[in-house]
């Protein structure tokens, strides 16, 4: 929810351009990576739906409260509107997007889990990120930008919002991987998703 709110102002620093969002979004694929490696790509799958209900429920709250009258002694409606204004094509974009990415990094970790029979975490979540960053950047720029900015600059931009969610995962790293180690010692589970129904729409359940 603070990604949503923080999407609505666009940086450019260091000649890259990219939204305000990408402060604290890569973080997600961070908390998938940790959830995935211990705890199994099921608890991942009720995560990103609960996370999304969050998503949903907050932008219908904001369209609700944008929508009521403001009180006469009140002037701030036009930047309550203009500060966490969200379109219903950029809320669509948003949201798709989380929940392909999500699930196309914690299907990729949890698959090269069992191939690699558990090793190899930091290139695993690499790889992870970058194909789950990439679908997750490649929808969202497409449903939000297509027909607003140039094709160009929907690249330039699409590139760059990649390139720092993948730097992220980089330089978390040093934290991450003694975190998941940790978890793995104190929760004493280690998961291996070898008989999982990785059907993203399958809430209950899991497999071992």
């Amino acid at each position: 929810m603070c990604t949503i709110i923080l999407s609505g102002k666009i940086v450019h620093v260091g000649g890259v351009t990219f939204p305000a969002s990408m402060l604290l979004f890569p973080a997600t694929f961070l908390i998938a990576d940790a959830l995935t490696e211990v705890y199994g790509y099921a608890v991942t799958r009720k995560v990103v739906w609960a996370g999304l209900l969050s998503e949903v429920i907050w932008i219908l709250g904001f369209w609700i409260a944008a929508a009521l009258p403001p009180a006469p002694f009140w002037d701030g409606q036009s930047a309550f509107v203009a500060a966490l204004g969200l379109t219903p094509r950029i809320a669509v974009a948003g949201m798709t997007a989380y929940v392909m990415g999500e699930f196309v990094n914690s299907y990729v970790l949890a698959k090269m889990k069992v191939w690699s029979s558990g090793r190899q975490l930091p290139l695993r979540m690499i790889v992870s990120t970058i194909l789950g960053a990439g679908v997750d950047t490649l929808v969202v720029i497409t449903i939000a930008f297509s027909g607003v900015f140039a094709v160009s600059d929907m690249i330039a931009m699409g590139l760059s919002v990649w390139a720092i969610k993948i730097a992220w995962e980089l330089i978390a790293l040093p934290i991450s991987i003694p975190f998941i180690a940790w978890l793995k010692r104190e929760e004493r589970q280690d998961h291996f998703d070898r008989q999982t129904d990785f059907n993203p729409f399958k809430i209950n359940g899991g497999g071992a």
